[in-house]
């Protein structure tokens, strides 16, 4: 059966604070674990009040070091904020203290507004530098050869899986063009998946990291007990939306009766667009949505990601997708 795997963006909620965001992450981190799930991503994000996971990589290690056997990385690191060899160190740091567990995704916006990009790296260029920085941070983790001036210590020679991330064709292209496996941002921007797919499934050259195509798609799926229930705790994530296209992000609200109450008609199409790939419902629901996604776009994994406002909520959201998963293996079988 297909892979499942997790993105969190370590969501602040009103009334707490990122301490308790990181405290729920990692007990999150544990409860997916134990359902099976196979990786658990963190998402680098700045200048957002209701987005802990800003050092990204710092939290990797402080989810590493609390489980065991589930792979946790980065979905992604943003290198236009950063220097490759930084990167390097970090990951080579995180794969040295956690061996076999660590993913490094790289993505090619900065995650934030400009005036925060430019703070974050005062020599900043734009993402137009992207395609030499990877393949410069690639370099990094090879073996050293004799007379190498600049070495990743640790890093080099450090078996770290690097992923390209994408929302539009672009890393599709070059992760294709670089034999790298490929994580697609379905779950808010899903107008580019299928041509993004196709032409990175068409075009990939095998590497020496990576001999066959491998493609993971991202998806909203929020699960409850009724379609009712998961309808609104979605609305979280439809006013989180909305609060950010608004220009006011803040901190992550809870759910609402009536969300048609809440937004305009464009505000209701541009939201409904942009988290087209979401899959919200009861347990049959859910089930037959995942069912018909994986039918369509064939994707190698699916990474689920649930911006629910109650943690226990999240935690059974994840815990019903696991178990909807498990139902699709066995009638498959």
């Amino acid at each position: 059966m297909i892979p499942f795997s997790v993105l969190d963006l370590a969501p602040v909620t009103e009334g707490n604070t990122p301490a308790q965001a990181f405290a729920n992450s990692l007990d999150l981190a544990r409860w997916t674990e134990s359902l099976g799930y196979t990786r658990y991503w963190l998402a680098e994000h700045h200048n957002m009040p209701g987005i802990a996971s800003a050092a990204t990589a710092v939290l990797i290690g402080h989810i590493a070091g609390g489980t065991s056997t589930i792979r946790v990385g980065a979905g992604g690191i943003m290198l236009p904020n950063h220097a490759p060899l930084q990167v390097a160190e970090q990951f080579g740091t995180l794969a040295s203290l956690y061996p076999g567990r660590i993913d490094l995704g790289l993505g090619r916006a900065p995650g934030t507004d400009q005036a925060t990009a430019r703070a974050l790296r005062r020599y900043y260029e734009g993402a137009e530098t992207f395609p030499d920085d990877v393949r410069e941070l690639l370099a990094f983790f090879e073996p050293t050869v004799p007379g190498q001036a600049v070495r990743a210590v640790p890093g080099a020679g450090i078996d770290v899986p690097v992923w390209l991330l994408g929302s539009s064709l672009f890393s599709a292209q070059l992760s294709a063009a670089l034999g790298l496996p490929f994580a697609f941002a379905s779950h808010f921007a899903p107008d580019a998946m299928d041509e993004a797919l196709m032409i990175y499934r068409r075009d990939f050259k095998p590497s020496a990291r990576l001999d066959r195509p491998y493609a993971m798609l991202c998806v909203n799926v929020v699960a409850a007990e009724s379609d009712r229930e998961a309808r609104r705790l979605f609305t979280t994530q439809q006013q989180s939306f909305i609060n950010l296209r608004r220009g006011r992000p803040g901190l992550i609200p809870p759910p609402i009766d009536d969300i048609e109450n809440y937004w305009t008609a464009t505000e209701k199409y541009g939201v409904e667009r942009a988290l087209a790939c979401a899959i919200v419902g009861g347990p049959d629901t859910v089930r037959e949505g995942l069912s018909a996604f994986m039918e369509r776009h064939r994707p190698d994994e699916v990474m689920l990601t649930a911006n629910v406002f109650d943690h226990q909520a999240r935690k059974r959201s994840f815990e019903l997708a696991a178990q909807a998963r498990q139902r699709l293996a066995k009638a498959t079988a």
